[in-house]
């Protein structure tokens, strides 16, 4: 999408900063930073709005030979508005979109090319309408074809769907996945009916259900990984946030995904994925906007170092 970004609340007019953003499209962009191969599969309008998202994506590194443009669909639009010091709404126009009409025959050619190590799906884009949402499920055929590694990250929006269709999706999918990561309050949405409870409970009943390691994003409080039995040891593991300036919130969780992709790919263990995942959602938080933050690999010591630092 292209996103949007005012100063203050929207219906006051004034000036709006241009970017790009979407969950998978943050997490493709943290991903290269980190010095990975990585190819984005979507849709776009056939659109000036269209041409700035692939240009963008280009220049960060990624690949975007499997995206498709779509003559007769615009390109989505994203609204950032800052309302409160801590608060900031969302406003979504994606209904029509291109990437709301996103073909399952596009995620075809997007695997035949090579099919990838890692697959990264979001509760977003099965939210924006059915030809999306198919193209989602083919993904995911393809993937257990192909023997991927599957990653979903359940990102719910409520101004999206509702937490009944959300939660008939997640159900269907989270068996089918080697790697589960919600935040804390999204964790009903993937369990059975009747399943949702404490944490550890809920991801007990994920892990029997098939799902290789449960990631649960805890914002200040850190973020625990229940790997299931990995190595000889079994149980959970916690790693604290790191204490940052906060400046804005949005895109933290994408870094997080990015960071524990990352560490996966490099065949680090769970423990190591979570430090990399915690230090580059902290990275994505000092920054405005969804994916200018993400950090690159050389970067990532940075928050070792005491404050007022100067790196010459």
């Amino acid at each position: 999408m292209v996103a949007l970004r005012g100063s203050g609340p929207l219906k006051l007019g004034g000036s709006m900063n241009v970017s790009i953003a979407g969950a998978e499209s943050n997490v493709a962009i943290g991903l290269a930073r980190l010095g990975h191969e990585v190819r984005w599969a979507g849709a776009v309008g056939d659109d000036e709005a269209g041409q700035l998202v692939l240009r963008t994506l280009r220049a960060e590194g990624v690949d975007v030979s499997g995206a498709s443009l779509d003559p007769e669909a615009p390109t989505g639009l994203l609204l950032f508005e800052p309302r409160l010091p801590e608060l900031t709404r969302v406003h979504y126009y994606r209904a029509g979109s291109a990437g709301s009409r996103l073909t399952p025959e596009a995620v075809e050619c997007a695997f035949a090319a090579r099919p990838p190590r890692v697959l990264h799906l979001t509760g977003i884009t099965p939210a924006l309408g059915p030809s999306a949402r198919e193209a989602c499920e083919q993904a995911l055929q393809l993937a257990e074809e192909h023997g991927t590694f599957i990653c979903l990250d359940i990102n719910f929006r409520s101004r999206l769907w509702s937490t009944r269709e959300a939660a008939e999706v997640m159900r269907a999918w989270a068996p089918r996945v080697d790697a589960l990561i919600a935040s804390d309050d999204e964790l009903p949405l993937a369990v059975p009916p009747g399943s949702e409870g404490q944490e550890n409970a809920m991801a007990e009943t994920l892990l029997k259900l098939g799902v290789g390691e449960v990631v649960v994003k805890l914002g200040a409080a850190g973020a625990r990984v229940h790997p299931g039995c990995e190595g000889g040891e079994c149980g959970p593991l916690h790693r604290p946030a790191h204490a940052v300036r906060a400046v804005d919130p949005v895109g933290a969780g994408d870094a997080f995904g990015a960071g524990y992709l990352s560490a996966l790919l490099d065949g680090e263990p769970a423990e190591a994925r979570l430090d990399r995942a915690i230090t580059t959602g902290a990275f994505a938080v000092t920054t405005p906007g969804d994916w200018e933050g993400a950090p690159t690999r050389a970067e990532l010591p940075l928050l070792t170092a005491q404050p007022g630092t100067v790196v010459r």
